[in-house]
């Protein structure tokens, strides 16, 4: 199994919220014995959507790639403005490439959906990503984490706290069994 963490955020520092969750999400995938990627939006070079390009940019092919060669995908996002950052909806919009494919888009992968907010209002970055994964053709798990960022990290702001570590325990193991599942299934 292979497994995506798509940091929709432009923070590149492993200290930074993005990166804390995403080493999280990795740490624990590992110890599953899931192959994972951090696909990070700062690092990517995804340019603008651009419908009229000839050729479709090899950030964007490898991009792809990595999105389809993924069974499980976990995304992460900052609310910002009461929506996902407009560069992880970019990235995203790019999936168009494979509109022609005998599987076109993310058909049928599964995915787990975090955001987190200063205040009480991730569940609207929750509700855009899901929307979109589900545009994409792909499964988002009914159970997501939206996270009030102040209560994300322990009491000497070091570590995720036991709230939001038991919360992405609980996604990365339904996002596990639901691929395992779905496997099974098809191959039976």
């Amino acid at each position: 199994m292979k497994a995506i963490i798509f940091n929709g955020s432009l923070e590149r520092r492993t200290e930074s919220t993005s990166g804390l969750i995403s080493g999280y999400f990795a740490e624990r995938l590992k110890i599953l014995g899931i192959h994972t990627d951090i696909f990070t939006l700062a690092d990517s070079g995804i340019p603008l959507f651009d419908v009229t390009l000839t050729k479709t940019p090899l950030a964007v092919e490898r991009m792809t790639q990595l999105f389809r060669d993924a069974d499980v995908h976990f995304w992460l996002a900052p609310l910002y403005h009461g929506s996902i950052p407009g560069v992880m909806k970019n990235c995203l919009d790019w999936l168009e490439v494979t509109a022609n494919s005998y599987e076109p888009y993310l058909t049928d992968k599964t995915i787990g959906l975090v955001c987190w907010a200063d205040g009480l209002q991730a569940m609207q970055g929750i509700n855009t990503m899901d929307s979109v994964a589900k545009s994409l053709r792909a499964w988002p798990l009914p159970f997501s984490v939206p996270i009030i960022k102040n209560s994300l990290l322990d009491s000497d702001h070091i570590k995720i706290s036991s709230l939001y570590a038991d919360k992405f325990d609980k996604l990365i193991n339904i996002a596990s069994t639901k691929k395992i599942e779905k496997i099974t299934i098809n191959h039976s």
